[in-house]
């Protein structure tokens, strides 16, 4: 169980540079689904990661109430709404993302819950699935089974528990967590402090970030930038390293000028580009 540390000589392995002939088009389009009444910030976070990850379009299909903070605070994003109101009932789109974010504020109502099943029994692109939508599969196990090989989850320690169920070690959370991504396929993005990716038997270890990133939507902006990545073509497995790394290296870039304190999720964002940009650097 010895894990393989993600540092910079790990990721540039795996990092892909932008072609200078590149155009939005071939960047990728993904697209995250979520939000409910006095959620919405969420999938704005989520959204907004995406697009500074690299993502050449970005749509968010999200309720009613959130069509006009979307398109304000983001205009670069896209919008696509759902017929209620307040929350999510029906996940019906006739784009074609290259990959999808769901969960981010998506909240637990029984409309929503059924519409999360009709939209996994049919589903065929690659997927990130996070917080509620993590919380309504422990309530729904069986629906694990309708998952693709290669999906990838990231739970935090309590969403992790609801999976998987509780226990007494580090040793032997690392190992219920291996056998729940062995029996249903799944790229396992265990956040903590540090946090681990388990695929299989195979552990990862990152070693970027600290403790800036205990604050609220930091989980929703993570999400959004392992989407990105999903949708530029990266394996489901190289997208959920990178996208740690590279979040976990905001938060120590940003912390001699925000302290532990005032470090907020968006501050994440602000620091993707810089991120990005070390991977540039051949220092």
């Amino acid at each position: 169980m010895n894990p393989i540390f993600i540092d910079k000589i790990e990721i540039l392995k795996l990092y892909k540079r932008v072609d200078t002939h590149t155009h939005k088009g071939i960047q990728g389009h993904a697209l995250i689904i979520g939000g409910s009444y006095g959620k919405i910030g969420a999938v704005c976070l989520s959204s907004k990661a995406a697009l500074k990850s690299g993502c050449g379009l970005v749509t968010a299909f999200i309720p009613k109430c959130g069509y006009e903070i979307v398109q304000i605070s983001i205009p670069e994003v896209m919008v696509l709404t759902d017929v209620q109101e307040k929350f999510i009932s029906n996940i019906t789109f006739d784009i074609k993302p290259q990959a999808i974010g769901i969960g981010p504020g998506i909240g637990q109502e029984v409309a929503t819950q059924t519409a999360f099943h009709e939209f996994l029994k049919t589903n065929k692109t690659p997927l990130v699935i996070d917080a509620d939508a993590l919380n309504i599969l422990s309530q729904n196990k069986s629906w694990l089974s309708l998952l693709h090989p290669k999906t990838i989850i990231t739970p935090h320690p309590k969403e992790l528990e609801r999976l998987i169920g509780k226990w007494n070690s580090e040793p032997e959370k690392i190992e219920k967590t291996i056998t729940f991504s062995k029996q249903y396929h799944l790229i396992i993005v265990m956040k903590g402090a540090p946090t681990h990716i388990i695929d299989g038997d195979t552990i990862y270890e990152n070693t970027t970030g600290n403790a800036a990133l205990a604050t609220a939507g930091s989980g929703d902006v993570l999400t959004g930038m392992i989407t990105s990545l999903l949708a530029q073509s990266y394996e489901p497995i190289n997208a959920a390293i990178l996208g740690v790394y590279l979040h976990g290296l905001t938060a120590d870039i940003a912390l001699p000028e925000t302290g532990y304190q005032s470090f907020v999720a968006s501050d994440v964002i602000a620091n993707i580009g810089k991120a990005f940009l070390s991977l540039e650097n051949k220092d």
